[in-house]
């Protein structure tokens, strides 16, 4: 199912008038469908203590540190974006507002560790912005500096098909197509090779079929997020209703081969 598909099984009901006012004062000009602007926070992690590729998030694509390629895109954004680094680097901090990006806070340490999660790293951004600025966004998208090919084009089109439906679901993941069907796959246990699956789709045994006799899969590919703050008050930021947008043409760097 490709993006145009999913528009048609997603209802298009924007609720907002033109000419309206929003809350704090602001008045809504040429927004195209949404006359009025939601306040949409984007969040972009961008921890300094990369061990796989030290200073990942700063490191040269295309003669830009990396975490400026996210930032540029999130300021182009018809929605006017708020766009925060969240950081617990001095330096980085400085690169991030050199390329327009917002860093009021550093990143604890204690939340900045291998083994910290993404959903702590957002819980502490809302929460400070909400004890030391009483900001509350009504929409959050989080934009991980590792996907540099996304584009603004990329984050409205995924913003129109959240805003005119995020009374009905939790968040909104981007999607690629699956390089290895999950169908397919085994567990180890005890010693013996477990399928994962022995029957999908009335189809037995699907770990001995053709890829192409099983149903398709997704994977996500890290570029784009977007939730509904009150989700962070649960173990997930995504919740369980998750709109799909398909996008196969992504990079999400992991090695220090994608740089080149």
């Amino acid at each position: 199912m490709n993006n145009t598909e999913l528009l048609k099984v997603y209802e298009f009901s924007p609720k907002i008038r033109l000419g309206t006012t929003r809350d704090d004062g602001y008045v809504c000009e040429d927004i195209g469908k949404y006359d009025c602007i939601p306040q949409i926070l984007a969040i972009i992690p961008a921890r300094c203590g990369s061990k796989g590729i030290v200073d990942k998030n700063i490191m040269l694509y295309k003669g830009k540190p990396l975490l400026a390629w996210s930032i540029e895109e999130a300021l182009k954004s018809k929605y006017k974006l708020r766009t925060i680094v969240s950081t617990d680097s001095e330096h980085y901090a400085s690169i991030a507002r050199e390329y327009g990006g917002e860093t009021p806070f550093l990143r604890p340490s204690d939340i900045s560790l291998d083994s910290s999660t993404t959903l702590e790293c957002i819980r502490h951004c809302l929460s400070w912005l909400k004890s030391h600025e009483s900001y509350v966004p009504e929409v959050v998208i989080l934009l991980q500096p590792t996907s540099p090919r996304r584009t603004v084009k990329d984050i409205d089109a995924c913003l129109d098909l959240f805003l005119a439906n995020k009374n009905a679901y939790d968040s909104l993941c981007t999607l690629c197509e699956a390089d290895v069907s999950p169908y397919k796959m085994f567990s180890l246990i005890n010693g013996l090779a477990v399928p994962l699956f022995r029957e999908v789709a009335g189809i037995s045994e699907p770990y001995i079929q053709c890829r192409q006799a099983l149903p398709m899969t997704y994977s996500q590919n890290g570029s784009i997020y977007i939730f509904h703050p009150i989700n962070v008050q649960t173990n997930t930021y995504l919740g369980e209703k998750i709109i799909p947008y398909i996008m196969n043409d992504y990079l999400d760097i992991d090695s220090i081969d994608d740089f080149m």
